[in-house]
């Protein structure tokens, strides 16, 4: 890579930044620029500022290629999408609402509410698309607990363990 061709006003913008700014991604790329106007090779200032060489390069690629914008525009990422929206909240109340109900009564073949069949009802009712472990979490925010249904057999008087001898 030749060495990086920065105007005097710019220099003196990149070096004035240096004082100012209390972003240390701006400071490094900062003074990346500028070790790169002065000559100095990229493995060097990859080596002096603790990062990969590509790094380097694509710090002065993204400046050279962002001439339009103003000096700090130029000196940050670009925006990128992250990491989703959570589901923390926003299906808390849809799950209350239901929770209570039989799910037979809304055209599921159960009689009892899981985790896996409350993420079903979210994404066919609300087209809401969330992990079992987003269900979990939101029953334990809804205070919610529940257990195996237990069998107990109909017919079975309450004093058949008398009646058994035990």
């Amino acid at each position: 890579m030749l060495p990086l061709k920065l105007s005097d006003r710019l220099r003196g913008e990149l070096e004035t930044l240096l004082g100012q700014t209390p972003s240390a991604k701006e400071w490094c790329r900062a003074r990346a620029l500028l070790w790169l106007a002065d000559g100095r090779p990229v493995a060097e200032v990859a080596e002096l500022l603790l990062v990969s060489r590509q790094s380097v390069y694509n710090w002065a690629d993204r400046f050279e290629r962002r001439d339009d914008l103003g000096l700090r525009a130029r000196l940050l990422d670009a925006p990128r999408s992250g990491r989703p929206a959570t589901a923390m909240g926003v299906i808390d109340p849809l799950i209350a609402e239901v929770i209570d109900k039989d799910p037979r009564e809304l055209g599921y073949r159960s009689t009892t509410w899981t985790a896996v069949l409350l993420a079903r009802h979210l994404e066919r009712a609300h087209d809401i698309e969330v992990s079992r472990r987003s269900v979990g979490l939101a029953l334990d925010r809804l205070g919610i607990r529940w257990k195996r249904p237990r069998h107990e057999l109909a017919l079975r008087p309450k004093t058949w363990r008398q009646s058994k001898g035990g």
